[in-house]
């Protein structure tokens, strides 16, 4: 260790302070580094003598320090110096183990999933209401293929006539999250929520997006007036009353922010007769309404009116249909709709129990074996290019008034 400098003609004897500051160089300015580092510098100045005395700003800095100890910040050896921190034995210490254990209990009861033949839903501690959709990667993976089909199908993320300075927009149900993640892309100043009731979203996300965990059939949480674009898809059968939501939607809108609901009917149609009577396309979305009757949920949305009608009930005006023909398989000529009906049909076939299984089992009473069965002859149909099934889409949006 190298011995304290001396100040030049110093009669008095140093204090320990004095000693410790003089053991500290002088810290460089940012302009004698840049100088220092200049590829054609100045004529260098005469180097300080190690007895010169100090500035009147360093003293007036080491006075400061000397002064009031609370104007230094501390070197790292001091916290070593104290050791690790011994747990306190007063009734404070244990609120952060509280913390931690509420944390933990309310993370595991999240992640309770429900389980049916192996296929895992939502858990009941965020919903009460069975909501038919399995949470797991399989189904997952057939829906993310169905938002392509249906991007292809739209032509865009909304319909809506947004503007590029939007501030904060919602997607309710919000799944693996795919739509919202696109949303925030295309918007980078928009913040961005996505919500659902399984926290099966990936992590790495944009910087303006972020997901939560929400039931959108109780009373949402957001304030009112603050959202300029509400998103909903592919809700169908979640809930009994969608004017409910709509009317939430509507609080929590903007004046002269807008609300995109897109939805499909269970119910594979053909214009050509092919979807025979009794077949199993034909049967997939007649057994899907039955259930939803018996266990008092809207299956139909896109059917019966619900959505325009609903929105129209709640405040909503400006109110704008349209409808989309997905193809349910790579039957038709034109190349586009060829394509949207490839990525349907890899949706179909990569999940049919998925899509079946629990409005089949739980609810009409279906064993195992039958559900197995039926999506065999689902998935036979699907291959047979003869048969033009397809599903509708229906597109509502609105506006809240100014």
């Amino acid at each position: 260790m190298s011995s304290p400098v001396k100040k030049a003609q110093s009669p008095e004897p140093q204090s320990p302070q004095q000693q410790q500051k003089a053991k500290t160089p002088e810290p460089t300015s940012p302009q004698k580094a840049v100088e220092a580092k200049s590829p054609t510098p100045a004529p260098a100045p005469a180097p300080a003598s190690p007895q010169s005395p100090q500035s009147p700003a360093s003293a007036t800095a080491a006075a400061a320090v000397a002064s009031d100890p609370s104007n230094s910040a501390l070197p790292g050896t001091h916290w070593t110096q104290q050791g690790l921190p011994r747990e306190d034995n007063d009734s404070d210490s244990t609120l952060g183990s509280d913390v931690e254990s509420s944390t933990a209990s309310i993370s595991s009861s999240i992640l309770n999933y429900r389980t049916l033949n192996g296929r895992t839903y939502h858990s009941d501690s965020v919903a009460n209401n069975e909501y038919w959709a399995p949470n797991d990667p399989k189904h997952m993976e057939a829906l993310e293929v169905l938002y392509h089909a249906l991007d292809l199908a739209r032509g865009g993320l909304h319909l809506a006539p947004l503007k590029d300075d939007i501030e904060n927009a919602v997607d309710i149900g919000t799944g693996s999250g795919l739509w919202a993640i696109d949303f925030a892309d295309r918007y980078p100043n928009c913040n961005v929520i996505g919500t659902d009731i399984s926290p099966i979203q990936p992590s790495w996300v944009p910087p303006n997006l972020r997901f939560e965990i929400d039931d959108a059939t109780k009373e949402w949480t957001f304030k009112e007036d603050f959202f300029d674009f509400v998103h909903i898809m592919f809700l169908n059968g979640c809930c009994g009353n969608w004017t409910d939501i709509y009317k939430e939607a509507y609080r929590c809108c903007k004046p002269g922010g807008w609300i995109e609901h897109y939805d499909v009917s269970p119910l594979v149609l053909s214009d050509d007769g092919t979807v025979l009577e009794g077949s199993a396309m034909d049967q997939y979305g007649k057994v899907f309404r039955e259930a939803g009757k018996r266990v008092g949920i809207d299956t139909c949305t896109a059917d019966n009116g619900t959505m325009e009608n609903g929105m129209k009930e709640a405040g909503f005006v400006n109110v704008q249909i349209k409808d989309i023909k997905l193809p349910i398989s790579p039957w038709p000529k034109d190349p586009k709709q060829k394509e949207i009906g490839l990525y349907t049909y890899a949706t179909m076939t990569t999940d049919v129990e998925g899509l079946v299984q629990f409005m089949y089992s739980n609810v009409m009473g279906w064993s195992k074996e039958e559900v197995a069965v039926y999506a065999a002859h689902m998935r036979r149909e699907l291959k047979d290019m003869k048969i033009h099934g397809y599903f509708n889409w229906k597109v509502v949006y609105a506006q809240k008034p100014e």
